[in-house]
Order: C-alpha cells, then sequence, then structure tokens
C-alpha cells in the first residue's frame, strides 16, 4: 500500500479550497494546502470583498448630492490614501482569519506555487520558481480560480491595467476608461464615476451585460448615464498610445479618447498556465477550463477540481458548495452534485442589480407553452422626493403553464439584497398565485414583488 505525505493536497487557499481542506481536515484527514498569493483568494483579495469597499465609498457621493433634497447642506471630500490603507487594514485582518480557521482545523499552510508533477506528486516553488519541496497525496484538488484577461497583441497593451491593479492605484485618476460590458466593468464604472473621476465605459457589444435579461440591460444602461458616465457601445480598442499628457485610446469607431488610465474589464479566464495539469492527465475542455464531470472529478482518477478554474459559474458561493459537495462525495460517501439551477448574483453596479432564475428570453426557448411577465418602473419614494428622475426595475418571468415564477430581475436600491429573499421563492418553486398571497410592507420598494397584478402585454416596455 502507497503511503502518501498527505491524504489531500489542495492547490489554491481562496474560499473554495480553504472550505474544502477545513472539512476534510476537520474529518480527520491529512491536509495541506498551499497559495501562491495571500490566503482569501479572489474573492478576498482582489475581488468582491475590496470592490464592495469601494462601492460603499463611492455611493457617498449620490447619497450626499439626495440628501440635499431632504434639507441638509453637505461639504464633503474624499481621501483615496486614507481609503485605501483602511482597506488594506480590512483585507489584511480578513486574510488572517482564513489563516487561522485554516490553522485550527489543522491544515497545513504552504506559501508558495504548486505544480503537479505527476498525478500524486506536487512540487512547491518559491518565488524565483525554483522547487522548495515536493510532497505527495492520495488526493489533489485543483482551485485556483481565475485570472483577469486582456487582448494579446493589442498595441499599447501594456499601459493598461486589470481590476486587480484597481485596487492599489497610487493616486486617484481625473479620468479613466474603461473596456468591457460585464459586471466587472460597469462596477468599477459606478465606482470611479462615484469618485469624481470623469469616466468612460465602452463595450463592443449592443448593450452592457450580456447575459442578463434585456429589460435590465436597457434600463441599468440609462440609469448609470444619469451618474454621469459615458457609455460607448459596438467599439472596441485599436491601440493605445502614451502621451505627454495621458493614454491616448484608438477606438474602432475613429474615435479617439484620452484618459489616465485605461483599464480592461474584459473577461477572466481560468488560472490553469504552468500548472503541470498534462503531466498529471487532466484535461482541459474546449475553452480552458478544467474539464470535470458533475462530481467536480476530473479526467485524473484522483484529482478534483472547484471554482472559477472549473468556468462552471463563477461566483464565490459557488465555489464554497462545489467545495461541500466535493467533502461530502470523497470523504462521506454522499455523493452531492451542486444544484446550478436558480442562483442568485448581483451586480454591485450604481443603481445595483439582482437576478435569480431565467431571464425572459431563456424563459420563452424552455418554457413548454406561454410566458407570462410582470414589469413596473417606477421612482423609489427616497429619490422622489428629493426630485431625482431615477427609477427602479422590478420584473417576474412566470412559466404560464405551472404559473411558477420562474425568474425575478430587479434594478435599483437594495436589490442584492431583496434577491437574496426573492431566490428562495423561486428555488421553492413557488406560483405567482403564492406570491400574490403574500401581504406586502408598506411602505418599501419590496412591496412591489407582491403587488404585480397587470401582466405586460407584448410589445409593451414600459410599465410604471
Amino acid at each position: 500500500m502507497t503511503t502518501y505525505d498527505y491524504d489531500l493536497f489542495v492547490i489554491g487557499a481562496g474560499s473554495g479550497g480553504v472550505r474544502a481542506a477545513r472539512l476534510t481536515a476537520l474529518g480527520g484527514k491529512r491536509v495541506a494546502i498551499a497559495e501562491e498569493h495571500r490566503v482569501g483568494g479572489t474573492c478576498v483579495i482582489r475581488g468582491c470583498v475590496p470592490k464592495k469597499f469601494m462601492v460603499m465609498a463611492s455611493d457617498f457621493a449620490h447619497q450626499f448630492h439626495t440628501a440635499e433634497g431632504y434639507g441638509w447642506t453637505v461639504d464633503a471630500s474624499f481621501d483615496w490614501p486614507t481609503f485605501l490603507q483602511t482597506k488594506d487594514v480590512e483585507i489584511a485582518r480578513l486574510s488572517g482569519i482564513y489563516v487561522a480557521n485554516l490553522g485550527k482545523a489543522g491544515v497545513d499552510l504552504i506559501h508558495g506555487r504548486a505544480v503537479l508533477k505527476d498525478a500524486h506528486t506536487v512540487a512547491v516553488l518559491n518565488k524565483e520558481g525554483a522547487e522548495d519541496q515536493t510532497l505527495t497525496a492520495e488526493r489533489i484538488l485543483i482551485a485556483t480560480g481565475g485570472r483577469p484577461w486582456v487582448p494579446e497583441g493589442l498595441p499599447g497593451v501594456e499601459h493598461a491595467i486589470t481590476s486587480e491593479e484597481a485596487f492599489h492605484l497610487p493616486e486617484l485618476p481625473k479620468r479613466i476608461l474603461i473596456a468591457g460590458g460585464g459586471y466587472i466593468a460597469v462596477e468599477f464604472a459606478g465606482i470611479f464615476a462615484g469618485l469624481g473621476v470623469e469616466t468612460t465605459l465602452i463595450y463592443r457589444g449592443p448593450n452592457i451585460l450580456r447575459g442578463f435579461d434585456d429589460d435590465v440591460r436597457a434600463h441599468l444602461a440609462g440609469e448609470i448615464e444619469k451618474r454621469g458616465i459615458t457609455v460607448i457601445l459596438g467599439c472596441q480598442h485599436e491601440a493605445i498610445e502614451k502621451t505627454d499628457t495621458g493614454l491616448l485610446s484608438v477606438l474602432g469607431n475613429g474615435m479617439k479618447i484620452e484618459a489616465d488610465v485605461v483599464m480592461f474589464a474584459t473577461g477572466r479566464v481560468p488560472h490553469v498556465k504552468a500548472l503541470g495539469l498534462e503531466t498529471a492527465g487532466v484535461e482541459l475542455n474546449d475553452d480552458g477550463a478544467i474539464k470535470v464531470d458533475a462530481l467536480s472529478k476530473t479526467t485524473a482518477e484522483n484529482i478534483w477540481a472547484i471554482g472559477d478554474v472549473t468556468d462552471r459559474m463563477n461566483l464565490t458561493p459557488v465555489a464554497i458548495r462545489e467545495a461541500v459537495a466535493f467533502h461530502e462525495t470523497v470523504y462521506r460517501d454522499k455523493p452531492q452534485a451542486f444544484d446550478y439551477e436558480a442562483v442568485a448574483s448581483a451586480v454591485f453596479s450604481q443603481p445595483p442589480v439582482g437576478t435569480v432564475g431565467l431571464t425572459e428570453s431563456a424563459a420563452r426557448h424552455s418554457c413548454p407553452g406561454e410566458v407570462d411577465v410582470y414589469l413596473t418602473r417606477f421612482r423609489p419614494m427616497k429619490y422622489a422626493f428629493a426630485g431625482s428622475d431615477e427609477r427602479m426595475l422590478m420584473k417576474l418571468v412566470v412559466d404560464g403553464q405551472s404559473q411558477k415564477v420562474v425568474g425575478v430581475h430587479i434594478v435599483g436600491p437594495e436589490a442584492p439584497e431583496m434577491i437574496q429573499l426573492a431566490a428562495i421563492a423561486v428555488k421553492a418553486g413557488l406560483t405567482k398565485a403564492q406570491w400574490d398571497a403574500t401581504c406586502a410592507v408598506h411602505p418599501t420598494m419590496a412591496e412591489e414583488l407582491v403587488t404585480l397584478k397587470d401582466k405586460q402585454q407584448p410589445g409593451n416596455m414600459s410599465a410604471g
């Protein structure tokens, strides 16, 4: 019988990897986890957590403006270095909690880049790329996440930054151009605009947030322009030129825009480079992600993969649930496959988006019969009182045959908080009648979700 150094070796100490390592170690197994950067992964160190801090910081400007409509006189200023310092202290604290929890569970934390030498052997490299140690494990779990993608070969692309560098800019720019139309691009556009930066968002597609409900996309595009963001659609970079006064973006539509910072938020790709996957028999799919089955097992008999490196549903809570399913499957003999249906998500744009279930278009393709749509747009009372024309959107997508609510889409204040609770109802398969039978809480924005009575007629794109 082969003796290994560890029962489980985890590569990548992000949310998914840490959860799997802790659960397995608490179950009495010998576990090690390797991390080449800081413990906490994308979400805690360079993703949703610091980004949410930036969103909250930038939203104060909008709240100060609204406060004037309520009789307040506000004289405020923002100090970027102070914010960065406070943010970094908090991120260090959170990372420290992850490290402490690993230690309490009995997980050996190894700092360094881990690469596969074969199906059971891992080499840990130091910062210089030299091999520090070689370890063996009965099973290996890959949870290395994703990294920003930038267009290779674009002239001048070396002058641009990605979202990862945006968290550490030495000074706040006066002008920024953001390339991309996904949630990261839209979120950072709101952040910089809220902090007083002249912000331009360019995207090659016909509208932002590809894959989201079309009403959500159109509504949000209009609302972020009200916040001062210039949105340019249907074009992309041809070159970036460094000048004496900034960076000149040359666009495919003939426009030239100068900014102090150019940021690419054009998607993320699985972090699989130089992991030694081929030496261990781990195959990639056509999109460059690690190929896994429903139980997160790779093409190698003893190797699994979870999280963004598999490019299934790239959300932190999903990676954590995949980690739990892995542990239950492998170490508790209770095979589990995570259910990706009706997973709620949020875009922390300004205003934010909350969505769960099917878009209207997807429902019309997948539901057997008619699809009923209930939609309203209205001014929240907070902003109506202050004289703002900011409008909220709420939309229910209903399977006409079963009358189950199969999709909920919200754009407006507190949308992410609302969608978490709406997701319970969608996941439970509640019908529109059951939503209607729920008494409203008044006066709230959320009450509109249980008072929508009139179905949207085909071709009618406006309500409320």
